[in-house]
């Protein structure tokens, strides 16, 4: 027991620590350029890292496809179950459905994966970023829009970025060994920015209806044992694989949704913004447990 609580504190405590160290930099209005490191990250941070990751095989090319197929189930199960939770308490579909279906697989999920399960594990959480972020800009933004953006999502590089790397697991091509190492440095921006960028937007959200936020923060923890559950059901994977997917499942509410929420559905802004606050204070419990009792491969 000892050893499981000590691997615990080795991946949630440096998260953790970056996370408020991100959140202390807002909170003392030290200078910090979130839409500055967010490019930085989408432009240049996602793109290096995956190809770093993929390009040397930490995962094969028929695991990887396997895995955006989960990915995708996740967000259909979330996206139903969602839906219905939503319709039958009366509560905006347009705001709250695209936060409740759409996980934080990238700033947290991405660090907990890698530092919980090595390479592998970030190889697999690479597969839930690239479905979960071209889901942000088609559902994410249709949803309290009304209409997909595909020009953003064109723009992404990270799409190109995934592209070449399962031509390059297709093929068995390599990268030459200096432009890996310049991609593997690059890629090592990822990880610390975005801990960094998630603490610094805590604590700038602007919250209300902090009850409701609990009872959506509680509703979405379960629908998030049932996707769990369900996707490693129908799937026959590795037992570390399948671990990872298990925790992807259990991250809380994408902040990436926030922002077309608060431009197409200012009235429920403040209370979404609790939800996803909430949600990702309560992994501090959730998370610990998930790779204490499930994620355990």
């Amino acid at each position: 027991m000892t050893g499981i609580v000590e691997h615990v504190a080795n991946v949630m405590v440096p998260v953790l620590l970056c996370v408020l160290l991100g959140y202390a930099l807002a909170y003392f209005k030290a200078p910090f350029d979130r839409k500055l490191f967010g490019s930085l990250v989408s432009n240049v941070g996602y793109p290096t890292l995956i190809l770093s990751h993929l390009a040397k095989e930490h995962i094969q090319l028929e695991t990887f496809l396997t895995v955006l197929g989960a990915a995708v189930a996740m967000i259909v199960i979330f996206g139903v179950l969602g839906f219905v939770v939503l319709k039958l308490m009366g509560i905006s579909i347009k705001a709250y459905l695209a936060p409740m279906m759409l996980s934080n697989v990238g700033n947290i999920g991405l660090p907990v994966a890698t530092l919980a399960f090595g390479a592998e594990g970030g190889a697999v959480a690479i597969g839930f970023i690239v479905v979960v972020l071209t889901a942000i800009f088609t559902i994410g933004i249709a949803i309290p829009m009304g209409r997909p953006d595909f020009k953003a999502l064109a723009r992404q590089p990270v799409i190109y970025a995934v592209i070449l790397a399962l031509l390059l697991l297709a093929t068995g091509w390599k990268i030459p060994g200096p432009v890996d190492q310049s991609l593997e440095i690059l890629g090592g921006l990822a990880i610390p920015i975005m801990l960094l960028t998630l603490g610094h937007s805590l604590e700038t959200l602007k919250l209300s209806g902090v009850s409701r936020a609990v009872f959506l923060s509680l509703i979405h923890i379960g629908i998030s044992a049932v996707a769990a559950f369900a996707i490693t059901y129908m799937l026959t994977l590795d037992a570390k694989i399948e671990s990872v997917i298990v925790l992807l499942c259990f991250m809380p509410p994408s902040v990436a949704t926030y922002l077309a929420i608060s431009q197409h559905q200012p009235d429920h802004a403040n209370g979404v913004a609790a939800f996803i606050f909430v949600s990702t204070c309560l992994t501090l419990v959730t998370l610990p447990l998930v790779l204490t009792y499930w994620a355990t491969g």
